[in-house]
């Protein structure tokens, strides 16, 4: 049928389509950014946690110090290795793909910490300088578990949401394992103590 031969209420009704038609692809271009900006912002999070881990690597007192932290930088750049492939789906406007990433939940950092504690015990010293930069490094962590949780809560894909609650755990992780190895700086001894007897009740 022409739209000479419609009449004005199927003009209307056809125009309140289109109309809805077009703030639907507009909300989904808008959400489309929103998830970009949050991708670049998440890629040079990682970025700057990978460039903090191996300065602060370089610059530790101890082999556990230093195998830890560039260990934590490796992860940060499979991170933004990750992120940045995310980040082109989107530009090629394939939606947010299926992601094959499965972290070691920490596994591999408490072996490197098991590992180091054995060979070094009670007996290590150590300079305030590593202390705060572990306080810096938790404070990122908590930082980036923050935001990825955010985001886990606004995803508007399921792997997106996914994605971003895997990374979740996987920070919360990085935070513990740098949490028991200040800890561990802090008192080696009143640490073993609470590893050997977590309770005294």
């Amino acid at each position: 049928m022409k739209d000479k031969d419609k009449t004005k209420e199927q003009l209307t009704n056809e125009l309140k389509g289109m109309r809805q038609r077009v703030a639907e692809l507009e909300a989904s271009e808008g959400e489309r950014k929103r998830t970009e900006e949050a991708l670049q912002v998440a890629i040079q999070m990682e970025i700057d946690g990978k460039g903090f881990y191996l300065k602060a690597s370089r610059e530790s007192s101890n082999e556990m110090g230093r195998k830890l932290l560039a260990s934590l930088a490796g992860e940060e750049d499979i991170h933004q290795q990750k992120f940045e492939e995310i980040y082109q789906a989107l530009r090629n406007k394939k939606g947010w793909p299926e992601t094959d990433f499965q972290p070691d939940r920490g596994r591999r950092l408490r072996t490197i910490f098991a590992e180091a504690i054995e060979v070094m015990g009670a007996g290590i010293k150590t300079q305030a300088t590593e202390l705060d930069a572990l306080k810096t490094a938790m404070g990122m962590e908590n930082k980036t578990y923050d935001y990825y949780r955010s985001q886990s809560q606004t995803a508007t894909y399921d792997t997106e949401r996914d994605f971003y609650e895997t990374l979740v755990a996987e920070e919360r992780e990085h935070y513990l394992v740098l949490l028991d190895y200040y800890e561990y700086l802090k008192d080696p001894a009143g640490w073993f103590v609470g590893k050997e007897h977590p309770s005294l009740d």
